[in-house]
């Protein structure tokens, strides 16, 4: 059965059956299921030389599920965090995406990992498109299996390139995942095992950075402190209010602010400066440092003002941003 997908359709429950297609002849209708399908309200579509189609496709289950995206056209839409984590290549056309701090040009038969946390413009032309949905959740559990990371958020660095090696597994995984799906169907012990082996080289292609929580956080009566906690750490490179914390929680804004004066004796837009200064040090730790403008970083992690910020850097590491990267 291929059903059509509808914006506002209820959430899909862990590990039920993913099929559907949306497909057409017109600008008007692509604008409104394309977009849809990416959790958007509308995108801009239009015509180029020759006939306009369009075709999304997806199957597998909400665990995994494998997504081709065809367009004879151009689209560009704003896309926003979504509740998977989604790999994609191109097999023809163009394709770019600009989150301000990630920009990225999908190349042929090249994986990139969409930004998991922020949102971004896509802008694509012609384009044969795939893509592969892999759960937050199920990916957080193979985690905890294949790489032994357990209660910790995960962090995914999209402009960093795959390991050497990495590649033919991903392939390897890949095809088993198709196979799978196509002789065994997404009920059977096939399929099952195949989206567990493409999770793991999923891990392996992209590996996750993971922050360290401090141990506090574990007790559970700061369990809703660490729900705002691990917001701070997913979201750092955008605007966080004590108000959105607030809410994750399920706290009041006084009772957020005092929770982290207890724990961590700082306000909380207090602890989500640190956790920004820690990203711009790893970032320009690994940066060459005739390449790097510690500008450019710090601005991408919500620094605006670059002498206030050198001077909380300074504070926080004993050394200035320049030093660091000159490592």
């Amino acid at each position: 059965m291929v059903e059509r997908l509808r914006a506002g359709d209820p959430v899909v429950p862990l590990g039920a059956p993913v099929r559907f297609e949306v497909a057409g002849a017109d600008p008007d209708s692509a604008s409104r299921d394309l977009a849809a399908v990416h959790g958007a309200e509308r995108w801009s579509v239009r015509r180029t030389v020759g006939d306009f189609a369009y075709r999304y496709t997806a199957v597998g289950d909400s665990e995994v599920n494998i997504r081709r995206s065809q367009l004879r056209g151009a689209l560009r839409g704003s896309v926003p965090v979504g509740a998977d984590y989604v790999v994609t290549w191109l097999t023809s056309g163009t394709a770019s995406l600009d989150s301000g701090r990630v920009r990225l040009d999908l190349h042929r038969e090249v994986p990139v990992l969409l930004p998991p946390e922020e949102p971004f413009e896509f802008v694509a032309a012609d384009h044969d498109q795939r893509l592969v949905h892999f759960g937050r959740s199920y990916v957080q559990r193979i985690a905890a299996e294949h790489l032994e990371i357990v209660d910790r958020p995960l962090r995914f660095d999209p402009v960093r390139p795959p390991e050497p090696g990495t590649a033919e597994r991903w392939q390897d995984a890949l095809v088993a995942l198709s196979r799978a799906l196509r002789t065994d169907g997404p009920d059977s012990d096939a399929w099952h095992q195949a989206k567990r082996s493409a999770a793991t080289a999923f891990l392996d292609t992209f590996p996750p950075r993971v922050d360290d929580l401090p141990a506090a956080l574990s007790m559970p009566r700061n369990a809703r402190l660490r729900a705002a906690v691990e917001y701070i750490h997913a979201h750092a490179a955008e605007d966080v209010t004590v108000a959105e914390l607030s809410e994750v929680a399920g706290l009041s804004v006084r009772s957020v602010q005092e929770s982290f004066r207890r724990v961590f004796d700082v306000s909380p837009l207090t602890y989500l400066r640190g956790v920004r200064l820690d990203r711009v040090r790893a970032e320009l730790l690994e940066l060459d440092a005739h390449a790097g403008v510690v500008g450019d970083v710090a601005r991408r992690w919500g620094f605006a003002h670059l002498g206030r910020f050198s001077a909380a850097y300074a504070a926080r590491f004993g050394e200035y941003p320049k030093q660091t990267l000159r490592r």
